[in-house]
């Protein structure tokens, strides 16, 4: 049998090749979920085995993720629930060590099966580990080619399982540094509202009790005090606009360039500053990667509209080079990129959500000259 490219599963050559593939094909994903389903996919094709599975423990004698290759969705169904941490799953756990058998239903520990269950015969069971942590623990069974799992499939495996640890253990971390992020961003957000909002709204409280204690004594001031109590309402009403402008998840069904010029003009009528929108009809991204190309314009023109002091921001959507290239430039401030306000203005969740997408994000900035902030994401 030969694999894709033409070389006879077996040789030396065309094992390092299938395991290769196998391992870029896992390191691609940053998902947890996604990693999961490509480990199990590629360790099927890797060794010709009709079904995989990979169990991830929890902490009370379940699984926290259970994902499978070779049963159809209906057939998944009809099997029930996940299986729980007994009979032959409980003894890998326990032992951490791989298991090869000719045929699973002769092992005493093969029991409690549901009925709707592919019937398993020749078995190949490898963990994945972290050092002394089991992470998960990957299973073949039914191989195609005959002969059952050999002792070098049980070696390819236990290697194979060994990048899967990698590529799981750095999607858990990035998971978490996402999760940390959106905390940052929350918290980021709660101080702009208290630092713009909550101040205007506390000065309008004072302003409006002034003007109510001078409203028959002196016509003539509280008339100012209301128009002061009217400017600071409006400034309120800006701030939350924009917030909430920041926080509204995009609507994308007409396509990227469509739903950023219509947010565009939103922000310019609701401000001052001039915002202009020049897009390439032509650029189109996966949706995924629109979703983030958007939502990473969202947060450079709040930082340009609440920090700049712009008296003009420029939204710009074009290609170069093979990439898409979004632009948000402003003609502000700009700040010292040694001060190292990525956390106060949140580019730091922004370059997150590019490296998310394989795309990269870089700031320019300079004090008195403005700032760029520019995405570039492969086409």
């Amino acid at each position: 049998m030969r694999d894709d490219d033409g070389r006879r599963r077996g040789e030396p050559g065309a094992t390092l090749h299938a395991v290769s593939s196998a391992v870029l094909a896992v390191t691609r994903h940053l998902s947890v979920h996604e990693v999961l389903q490509v480990i199990v996919r590629a360790a099927a094709q890797l060794l010709d085995a009709r079904y995989a599975a990979l169990g991830v423990p929890d902490d009370e004698g379940s699984f926290a993720e259970f994902v499978v290759e070779g049963v159809s969705d209906d057939d998944w169904e009809r099997i029930g629930p996940l299986p729980r941490q007994h009979g032959m799953l409980a003894a890998m756990l326990r032992d951490g060590a791989p298991k090869r058998l000719d045929d699973i239903r002769r092992e005493p520990e093969f029991e409690g099966w549901p009925h709707a269950h592919p019937v398993l015969k020749d078995f190949l069971g490898v963990p994945i580990r972290d050092g002394d942590d089991v992470l998960g623990i990957v299973f073949l069974a039914n191989k195609r080619t005959p002969g059952g799992f050999t002792r070098e499939d049980e070696e390819l495996l236990t290697l194979f399982a060994a990048h899967a640890a990698i590529a799981m253990t750095n999607a858990r971390l990035y998971e978490h540094n996402r999760e940390l992020t959106v905390v940052a961003e929350r918290n980021r957000l709660a101080r702009e509202l208290h630092d713009a909002v909550a101040q205007k709204l506390f000065s309008l409280r004072l302003t409006a009790r002034t003007a109510a204690a001078l409203a028959e004594r002196d016509a003539a001031r509280t008339v100012r005090e209301l128009e002061q109590v009217e400017r600071l309402a409006a400034e309120a009403l800006a701030e939350l606009r924009a917030v909430i402008n920041e926080l509204r998840p995009a609507d994308l069904a007409d396509g990227l360039v469509p739903s950023l010029r219509k947010h565009v003009a939103v922000l310019d009528r609701a401000h001052e500053t001039s915002v202009r929108f020049c897009g390439d009809e032509a650029v189109v991204l996966p949706e995924e990667h629109e979703a983030v190309a958007f939502r990473i314009t969202q947060e450079a023109l709040y930082n340009a509209l609440r920090h700049a002091g712009a008296r003009e921001v420029r939204v710009r959507l074009g290609t170069e080079c093979g990439q898409a290239v979004l632009e948000v430039a402003d003609d502000g401030s700009g700040f010292d990129p040694g001060d190292d306000p990525h956390n106060g203005l949140g580019l730091a969740s922004m370059r997150e959500r590019a490296v998310s997408i394989g795309g990269e994000l870089s700031v320019s900035s300079a004090a008195g000259a403005g700032t760029t902030v520019r995405l570039e994401v492969p086409l």
